[in-house]
């Protein structure tokens, strides 16, 4: 949002100011606790090198994920009391993108025996796309930061499992073609929660693995992905597995490994 306020004088002296506060607030100053944004501009002090001012003044508020009310404060500088402006508001963007319809998103039930690796063949044509990954990187679930979104954007083969108590889980995706780019994320969740993505406003551990974006210092990687540290002590959990095709990736073969260590 550009806002700029005009005085009809051109020899007035005027400042401007706009802030941003939730949708839902309508605080008004002096009554103003806080606020997202807040940006000024009045009269310079002294002249800044390449740049001019005349008597309008200017102001720009962003807004990325989320919308806000914006109040703007239109003020007489020097004790100015009284003077005619125009103000003009200009919106640069603001459309939402339009999400394709999100297909059904099932998790297939899996049975695991404790202390034995069990292991599931699939394919990825047998996913869905996830339209909207945002839940990855809320902080409620921080599974894997926007940034690295790519990795997550083909097809997603679901899968859930009990973690008992006492236990912990490690889980590997060795695609089938060597040259296929796979990842994996797995989350637990209470034991008696349904929660599968998109749908997820938070869990209890999030662990990912996709293919580095540089080496890493004594380690190496190949086509397989695994995550691990999914960890239950005093309670059981469920842990739902997601196997992805990562940069758009729709279909291939897999073999999906799952190590439940229990005493």
């Amino acid at each position: 949002m550009y806002i700029t306020v005009i005085p009809k004088d051109k020899n007035a002296n005027f400042s401007i100011y706009a802030y941003s506060i939730g949708t839902t607030n309508y605080a008004v100053v002096p009554k103003m606790r806080s606020c997202v944004s807040c940006e000024v501009e009045h009269k310079w002090d002294y002249p800044k090198k390449n740049r001019t001012q005349d008597h309008t003044r200017t102001i720009r508020l962003n807004a990325i994920k989320n919308p806000y009310n914006v109040v703007i404060g239109v003020v007489g500088a020097d004790g100015l009391k009284s003077g005619a402006f125009k103000l003009e508001i200009k919106i640069e963007g603001g459309e939402e993108k339009k999400l394709d319809a999100q297909k059904e998103v099932i998790a297939t039930k899996i049975n695991c025996e404790k202390n034995k690796i069990t292991k599931i063949k699939g394919d990825l044509k047998n996913g869905v796309i996830i339209n909207d990954l945002s839940w990855a990187w809320s902080s409620s679930n921080a599974c894997f930061p926007e940034t690295q979104k790519k990795k997550f954007t083909g097809n997603h083969v679901l899968y859930v499992t009990d973690l008992p108590k006492y236990s912990e889980m490690e889980v590997t995706v060795v695609p089938d073609n060597k040259n296929a780019d796979f990842s994996i994320y797995a989350y637990e969740i209470g034991a008696n929660s349904d929660r599968i993505v998109p749908n997820l406003p938070s869990c209890i551990r999030c662990e990912v693995d996709h293919k580095w974006d540089y080496p890493k210092k004594g380690k190496t990687q190949d086509h397989s992905r695994t995550v691990k540290h999914l960890v239950a002590i005093n309670n059981p959990y469920k842990v739902v597995i997601g196997v992805v095709g990562a940069n758009g990736l729709q279909k291939g073969g897999y073999t999906l490994k799952i190590n439940l260590k229990s005493r």
